[in-house]
């Protein structure tokens, strides 16, 4: 029996994200051009459920970065599962919604697996939004 610790798979990333208990994030707080691109965010739908990706709990984070005179937009988000065939049109309609508001010359979207997304991310209204949709949550 080797006394050697295992080690982790190459290709995976095991960098433990934010805890759970600092979800949903909703952009509550945020002020200024912030607020504005989490406001055109709340725009963009889920492309199966008239649900906000916000308040799905999807997004977790925007930041706005400055580079060589332009502003930029970072979004980083999940999504439910990996293997979610809406990847793209999703990622191109947030990038879209970011980079809309006056200020932002660009937006980028970044897409992180940690933490895992679950039901405990869904905000308030956007459990209540599930409701009328017809989901038992």
């Amino acid at each position: 029996m080797s006394s050697e610790r295992p080690t982790a798979c190459a290709y995976t990333d095991y960098t433990p994200g934010e805890s759970i208990e600092e979800f949903p994030k909703t952009g509550e707080g945020s002020s200024g051009i912030e607020r504005q691109v989490w406001d055109a965010l709340y725009e963009v739908e889920d492309p199966e459920m008239p649900i906000s990706v916000v308040d799905l709990g999807l997004i977790y984070g925007v930041g706005i970065e400055g580079l060589d005179g332009k502003t930029n937009a970072v979004v980083t988000m999940t999504l439910t599962y990996t293997g979610c065939p809406a990847r793209s049109m999703l990622k191109g309609d947030i990038r879209e919604a970011a980079a809309s508001p006056d200020g932002i010359d660009s937006a980028e979207v970044r897409l992180v697996w940690s933490p895992e997304w679950t039901l405990e991310m869904v905000s308030e209204a956007g459990k209540e939004d599930l409701r009328e949709f017809g989901l038992s949550i």
